[in-house]
């Protein structure tokens, strides 16, 4: 009887080294996942705050100079998205830049490509340069439906993001910025999927049909933060 409660306690002893053993391990990888995701969440909050700090610098400093130069275009102080009407660049229901378009994009072009790429902070953060079409929601004659009139202003807003950008890559800004602002620029048409409204909620149509120049920030995540993601 001796024996045998000798190797049940031996079993037993063996069964709670098993089991404490477990238990550090999860305790310790629970420590050290609490401890990396502190790490990756402050470095992320860090680096929240510096790309928008960053934005608002240029935004302020792109803002400053097209009112200096008396340049019809609005830009957000908090994002750097930059609003240009319609009627600078185009006329009605067309995609061809007018003469008054293009002596707007050769003053705007260089104030907006050299004040970002003249800062290697903001271009480390960029992701891309994003041209965004928009149009109001009017209907246009042979329109049979909504559907038919969205993809037709998609189509135009399209078409003048594209005619915009083109442009632009021509414009006289600093030759060695090219090839950077070349990588960076994407195209989309946006239909009237993003209409602007006035202050009694209404589609303000004149406001709506717009182009608009964004800055994409890169993409941050914890894997990034660990140097697994580039």
């Amino acid at each position: 009887m001796a024996i045998l409660h000798r190797k049940h306690s031996v079993e037993d002893d063996n069964g709670n080294i098993f089991w404490v053993t477990m238990s550090d391990l999860m305790l310790g990888l629970a420590i050290i996942f609490i401890t990396l995701f502190v790490l990756a969440m402050t470095g992320f909050n860090q680096k929240s705050v510096q790309q928008q700090r960053i934005k608002m610098e240029v935004a302020k400093k792109i803002e400053s100079e097209l009112q200096r130069q008396n340049i019809n275009a609005k830009i957000d102080r908090m994002t750097g998205d930059l609003k240009i009407p319609s009627s600078a660049l185009f006329e009605v229901n067309s995609y061809v830049l007018k003469p008054e378009g293009k002596k707007f994009l050769d003053k705007l072009t260089p104030i907006y490509v050299n004040t970002i790429f003249s800062s290697q902070k903001l271009v480390d953060n960029i992701d891309s340069i994003i041209i965004q079409g928009h149009t109001d929601s009017q209907g246009f004659a042979g329109a049979k439906n909504i559907n038919e009139q969205f993809v037709y202003n998609m189509d135009l807003s399209t078409k003048r993001a594209n005619s915009v950008a083109m442009y632009m890559l021509g414009a006289k800004y600093k030759p060695e910025y090219n090839e950077g602002f070349r990588h960076m620029i994407t195209v989309e048409g946006r239909s009237f999927n993003d209409l602007i409204l006035d202050d009694q909620g209404n589609e303000d149509m004149t406001k709506s049909r717009r182009v608009e120049i964004k800055l994409k920030v890169a993409d941050w995540s914890i894997a990034t933060f660990f140097g697994l993601k580039h």
